[in-house]
């Protein structure tokens, strides 16, 4: 199979290569904000490769070869972690796929400008892998102009920074599993009906939350792909999580690998056999990772590859941690500054990179449930029984 890139994509690249320069000059500041992602809609690079049956809203054409183009110079150029991803490459796609000309019409542009930024409300404290066991409801309410939702959605990335939420709630009193769920666009600044509690992680940060929905209201017309159709929707959405930005992820991780690597050249834990041949089983396996991606590009047929996918990098990014620390030996027990009562430890970026991978097998998905996918849709295997 051929992964080179054409001369079109090439040229692609050089104007993407440009824009960054200009836009992000040496000793720019490169924090993720609002006025970011704004500039980068200005641009024209938000929402590359929408399909265009639906309009343009401002976004700049491109194949799929030309976006992974894109991805791999932004993370190449060290560019911010985006605040607008999952509106862009998540939300987006499934409004042009499950919703109608007027849901487009009103949360594209915005999209695509970079004016508004979204979260996502799915797994809660009960229903995190096992998404289908959800109990968030959302009831009719005001003669069926608006519907009312109460219940708690956790791990909520970004829930602090967002505009919108798209929800998986319940609609259907007394429904089981799948059934009876419906995906709803909700606003967030609804005080005293949405609380947003952040979670203080073992790295000190506090990257996700949980969200608190108290008679919060979603009106309609914001109902995506008819009632009691949420699971479609929803499936629809996770599988195109895993599509173009996977390979800026890879980008991400072959980083990490280079300075794991020249850790160890430096320390001399590369001269030990057993290093070494974890480090060079990495490097493959990212090799491996990288083409697996390109060859499943658009691959929307496929139930199993989301899930192939999801299972090579969590197991990649968790064992490179181990090493990470294996690497430093004794000195990844120590953090880099002097321990103060009066406010939070420090920690290295390898430190970090160990504590935050714990989660890469669990979070989006556990292993567990990403096998049972497999067996299951992909290969047609019996179910499990369930109690």
């Amino acid at each position: 199979m051929d992964f080179a890139f054409g001369p079109e994509d090439e040229a692609f690249r050089r104007q993407a290569r440009a824009w960054l320069a200009e836009h992000l000059p040496d000793g720019a500041a490169r924090t993720p904000g609002r006025a970011w992602e704004r500039e980068l809609g200005t641009g024209g690079w938000t929402g590359l490769g929408w399909p265009r049956a639906r309009g343009t809203y401002g976004n700049r054409a491109a194949t799929v070869t030309e976006q992974v183009v894109w991805a791999e110079e932004y993370a190449r150029a060290q560019a911010p972690a985006r605040l607008g991803h999952l509106g862009e490459n998540l939300l987006a796609p499934t409004l042009l796929a499950h919703g109608d000309d007027a849901q487009c019409a009103r949360f594209l542009p915005a999209i695509a400008r970079g004016e508004e930024l979204w979260c996502q409300g799915y797994s809660e404290p009960g229903a995190g892998s096992d998404l289908a066991a959800l109990r968030t409801t959302a009831v009719r309410a005001d003669g069926g102009r608006t519907y009312r939702i109460d219940g708690r959605k956790i791990w909520t990335s970004l829930a602090h920074e967002a505009d919108w939420c798209f929800v998986l709630a319940r609609t259907t009193a007394g429904s089981l599993r799948h059934h009876g769920l419906s995906f709803l666009l909700v606003p967030m600044d609804q005080p005293g009906r949405i609380e947003v509690r952040p979670i203080r992680q073992m790295t000190g940060t506090a990257d996700f939350n949980e969200v608190l929905f108290d008679g919060a209201q979603a009106r309609a017309e914001h109902l995506v792909g008819g009632e009691g159709n949420g699971w479609r929707v929803a499936m629809g959405l996770l599988a195109r999580e895993r599509g173009v930005s996977t390979l800026v992820q890879q980008i991400g991780f072959a980083a990490e690998l280079m300075r794991v690597t020249g850790l160890a050249l430096r320390t001399g834990a590369a001269a030990e056999p057993v290093v070494r041949d974890r480090l060079v089983r990495q490097w493959a396996q990212l090799q491996i990772m990288r083409w697996n991606a390109l060859r499943t590009l658009g691959a929307t047929d496929d139930p199993g590859a989301p899930s192939v996918a999801k299972l090579l990098w969590g197991g990649w990014h968790r064992r490179l941690g181990e090493l990470a620390m294996q690497v430093q030996g004794a000195a990844a027990t120590v953090g880099p500054g002097d321990w103060h009562a009066d406010r939070p430890y420090e920690l290295d970026a390898l430190q970090r990179l160990f504590l935050f991978t714990r989660a890469d097998t669990i979070y989006g998905g556990s292993d567990e449930i990403q096998r049972n996918i497999i067996a299951e849709r992909a290969l047609g295997l019996p179910k499990e029984p369930r109690p």
